[in-house]
């Protein structure tokens, strides 16, 4: 009996350390969490033990997928890893762990998160646009979250400033299954239980 897997194997999930003043924020994330490993897909994640972050870890782990953290030294006591779910590592800069993250990813989903969410959003947009790569960039905006921030974008383009083409490298999705449908459409196929192993090879070599 074939089994369905995905086009990626594991997804960075962009979030926040906090977890924002509405409780729906940390349910999201926990949903997301649960939703990403019944696709059987791993998480790649920011290594903080609390907020939006650890509800993603959290949910991930309670439906039996994988975790893998990454974080600076300087962060590690700020964003609670002592807290942080799965395998973690920690390395040495800001650069090095998003470096790291994006390397192991192949899509990338955004939840709500501050000033670090939004960096990395726009960083492996550009990444994106430069032709570095070429990995799936979804934004989940439950609620509506992230209105504001796309109309932003809309209006870069109206101002001259940001091609249509590359307005699409950051794709919206209103539920939980659009963005996964969105980041690892499923193909039949049988499942790969080495992919952990090469995620924890990659983190190794580039530390």
């Amino acid at each position: 009996m074939q089994t369905l897997v995905k086009k990626s194997e594991r997804i960075a999930v962009f979030c926040g350390a906090r977890p924002g003043n509405r409780p729906d924020h940390m349910q999201a994330g926990r949903s997301f969490g649960l939703a990403l490993a019944r696709r059987g897909l791993d998480l790649v994640y920011g290594a903080g033990g609390v907020g939006v972050m650890g509800a993603v870890a959290d949910g991930v782990l309670e439906a039996g997928g994988s975790v893998t953290g990454v974080i600076p030294r300087s962060l590690h006591e700020r964003e609670r890893a002592d807290r942080a779910r799965g395998a973690i590592f920690v390395v040495r800069s800001m650069h090095e762990r998003k470096t790291v993250m994006y390397r192991l990813s192949s899509g990338f989903a955004v939840l709500p998160g501050g000033f670090g969410t939004l960096d990395e959003l726009m960083e492996v947009a550009t990444w994106n646009q430069l032709s570095l790569m070429d990995k799936p960039i979804v934004v989940v905006n439950l609620g509506g979250f992230f209105d504001p921030m796309l109309a932003m974008l809309d209006h870069l383009v109206a101002e001259g400033f940001l091609s249509a083409k590359d307005r699409r490298l950051i794709q919206a999705a209103d539920t939980v299954q659009e963005a996964l449908d969105r980041l690892a459409p499923a193909e039949p196929g049988h499942a790969d239980p080495a992919h952990a192993n090469r995620a924890v090879s990659l983190i190794r070599s580039s530390a």
